[in-house]
């Protein structure tokens, strides 16, 4: 037995060596991984300049304002469309469906040649007597329109049309004048009718329409089970045929689907509005009730665990004493005897449990969980005491570092400025595309579908050449470097945003050790405790060990952000039929996702060891693992233990406080049955109670559980570096001083 002890220490690391000097989290400390502090801060001022980049290019207004078929925004100040706000679709069968709520276009199909640039081309009018096509590759058979420019899908006007009318019948009837605004900017009466929606100068049909987005979508609606659009249930297509209203339906029953939704999130706000003083209040009893489980802890924290152990069993028990009777009602009963192997398999479950066999298994099963379970507790039950002495203990730490409690709300703040840099920079990056113009002209010229500059064009090069060219709006995009870098960019700003929302993580991780690890190692409770112990762990941290944070984020980084491009590659094989690829791309997400967690398991003791020790981010790691290793059975005994507990106390927060709101908002507490506000929909304030008590209690259990995990690496530390002599004196409480037998010898005594 005596050369066992080298050897183990041998595989698992050397303990730490005992220091007098050491009395806690070490002061007087150097700064630690300093390379990766310098890539963080460059790192930092290459995020900034690729969100000052973004800023620059970005317009948000594509998100916010809708653009015509030219690219000019609808409604812009200091523009042509300034009073236009609204768009309108000349074909709202094809244009209105859920992209364009999200695109700055209404969809053109492409056309592709070997002898020309690809790029967007307007789809054929659906009312059109003939076909239109495009003479863009001459050596293809595609037919020729007369007319170079682009036809207009959609153009900016001042309101949405309100009645139903076709340019037939307008054309010779005095709602002319109300139908040429919905033609093309400058159209004059000069063509005929075959002319005029040959070239897209205007729609072949006006249908009511209501704004939605700033955008104009039929306004369908249903009376009696049937749709109609205005007062009709048909329309003209402008060919003198009528058509039932459901054509239009595929082309705006999503955007009708939105505008419901705008409708619900108008009476949730309201909702909001009037019971939002009655969800703080929910939220502070959350708070309150976090608080007082986590005091009730350090009292009942022994009984709750012993509680919860005896209902394991109990339940099995019962299960065992269940599978009995079943089994022995079951005999003598025509077929119960044929066997599992006999019947095979039966898609119907059912019919297993008319087995004696199944219910013998079943209670084999069992009955071999509970004998594995009772010997567990006969031989881990010293374990089981010290784990729950440790969570005793870190009630009481909680309680003397009250203002950790605190600390969530500036990881809080710090992760909201993470997100919402990244979510700004996300959407200025993804509308930098620019407006592109390309060369259009119905003869032979060698210069179509080059880009083109609307300005300079009647004056360059291209317009002599081909003297019947336009220059024409073609589509939003880019083709300089920085467009191409664009998808690059987006990954550099999500990789950043994982990295600084792990490092957020990291420090408030490190701060609650310090803060705790000071308790601990304070030999006299409180007396021997620093004054403002977690101020003191947030200022060593950031001073001494930012590129040890920095590193151990960087990690989990580069892990998180392959995860994403797995995600992202897994959703673009999904419509492939090559199993390997799918079967390779499951293990490759299976594996790093295990990969993520040990990683978050190792930083988390590592961030430990760096606030006591002070060293350096591999060296932590090291000594954290190989201290876990040396104690392993004791690290999984206290991490079900505390998992347990933390479950059992967010289902309770988090139950309590549901109830609650259920019964207040919907008027079933008589006493303040008169207070509660009159709402649209119920669930809303009592969902996000619920919501807002499981936040506020995983915080309180976040400060908790680092409270435990730190006080446990300490313990483990204080077992092997002392030895209860008056020189290396336990630092332990005197509650795991008895469980382990273990005592503190005066100085007489030694």
């Amino acid at each position: 037995m005596g050369n066992e002890r080298p050897h183990y220490y041998g595989k698992h690391g050397t303990p730490q060596k005992y220091d007098p000097t050491f009395k806690g989290p070490i002061y007087n400390r150097g700064c630690t991984d300093v390379i990766c502090c310098v890539f963080l801060l460059l790192a930092i001022v290459g995020y900034v300049a690729v969100g000052i980049i973004a800023w620059t290019h970005g317009d948000p207004r594509k998100v916010i304002y809708p653009t015509d078929s030219r690219g000019e925004f609808c409604g812009q100040k200091g523009t042509k469309n300034e009073k236009k706000p609204f768009l309108f679709y000349f074909n709202i069968v094809k244009c209105a469906s859920p992209l364009v709520l999200l695109e700055f276009q209404c969809p053109t199909p492409q056309v592709t040649c070997p002898h020309c640039s690809s790029f967007p081309l307007p789809a054929f009018h659906p009312f059109l007597p003939v076909k239109v096509g495009w003479d863009l590759c001459p050596k293809q058979s595609v037919p020729t329109p007369p007319n170079p420019f682009l036809l207009p899908s959609q153009i900016c006007v001042e309101k949405c049309p309100d009645r139903y009318l076709t340019y037939l019948n307008a054309r010779s009837s005095r709602d002319f004048e109300y139908y040429k605004q919905f033609c093309v900017p400058g159209f004059k009466n000069n063509k005929g009718v075959a002319e005029v929606l040959r070239d897209g100068d205007c729609p072949a049909v006006l249908t009511p329409s209501k704004p939605l987005a700033r955008r104009c979508f039929p306004a369908i609606h249903a009376h009696k089970g049937v749709l109609m659009v205005g007062n009709e249930t048909t329309y003209e297509d402008g060919h003198g045929s009528r058509k039932n209203i459901t054509d239009l339906v595929e082309g705006a029953k999503k955007a009708n689907g939105v505008l419901e939704a705008r409708q619900l999130a108008m009476r949730i706000f309201e909702d909001y509005t009037v019971s939002w003083y009655w969800i703080i209040i929910g939220l502070v009893i959350a708070m309150a009730m976090s608080l007082l489980f986590i005091i009730l802890l350090r009292f009942l924290a022994g009984i709750m665990v012993w509680v919860m152990i005896i209902m394991v069993i109990l339940v099995l028990g019962y299960g065992i004493f269940h599978c009995y009777m079943e089994y022995s009602r079951l005999r003598g009963e025509a077929g119960s005897d044929v066997s599992l192997v006999d019947l095979g398999f039966q898609t119907d479950f059912r019919v297993y449990l008319h087995l004696r066999q199944t219910w013998l298994a079943f209670m084999i099963i069992l009955s071999i969980l509970e004998v594995i379970i009772i010997l567990l507790l006969i031989f881990l039950r010293k374990r089981i005491l010290i784990a729950i002495a440790l969570i005793k203990e870190a009630s009481r730490a909680v309680g003397y570092v009250m203002c950790s409690m605190l600390y969530p709300l500036v990881t809080f703040f710090l992760l909201c400025l993470c997100i919402a840099y990244w979510a700004s920079t996300a959407v200025f990056l993804s509308t930098s595309n620019e407006a592109v113009y390309k060369i259009f002209d119905d003869g032979p010229c060698p210069l179509t579908a080059k880009t083109c500059n609307p300005e300079t064009f009647p004056s360059s090069n291209e317009s002599r050449l081909c003297p019947n060219a336009r220059c024409q709006f073609a589509f939003y995009g880019g083709e300089s470097g920085y467009h191409r870098a664009l998808l690059g960019l987006q990954i550099f700003n999500a990789f950043m945003f994982f990295w600084l929302a792990n490092f957020v993580l990291a420090l408030g991780q490190v701060t609650l050790a310090g803060a705790f690890a000071s308790y601990y190692w304070a030999l006299r409770k409180p007396d021997d405790l620093p004054a403002f112990p977690l101020f003191s762990a947030f200022g060593r941290a950031l001073r001494y060990h930012t590129g040890s944070l920095a590193f151990g984020a960087l990690i989990l980084a580069i892990v998180q952000i392959i995860r994403v491009i797995l995600e992202y590659l897994d959703q673009r094989l999904k419509a492939a039929e090559n199993r390997f690829a799918k079967y390779l791309m499951t293990c490759l997400k299976c594996c790093f996702w295990c990969l993520e967690k040990f990683i978050k398991f190792l930083n988390r003791n590592a961030y430990i060891m760096i606030a006591i020790y002070g060293t350096n981010f591999c060296t932590s790691a090291r000594n954290a693992f190989f201290l876990l290793m040396r104690n392993i059975i004791r690290v999984a005994v206290l991490d079900k233990v505390t998992d347990f507990l933390f479950l059992l106390g967010k289902l309770l927060i988090v139950g309590s406080v549901g109830i609650l709101a259920f019964f207040f908002f919907t008027h079933r507490i008589r006493i303040v049955q008169d207070t509660a506000p009159p709402l649209n929909y119920y669930w809303v304030p009592i969902l996000t109670v619920i919501i807002g008590s499981y936040l506020i209690a995983h915080g309180f259990f976040s400060v908790y559980g680092m409270c435990v995990d730190t006080l446990f690496l300490c313990f483990l530390e204080d077992l092997e570096r002392n030895d209860g002599s008056a020189e290396r004196p336990y630092f332990m409480s005197s509650t795991l001083k008895k469980l382990l037998n273990k005592t503190n010898k005066k100085v007489a005594e030694s």
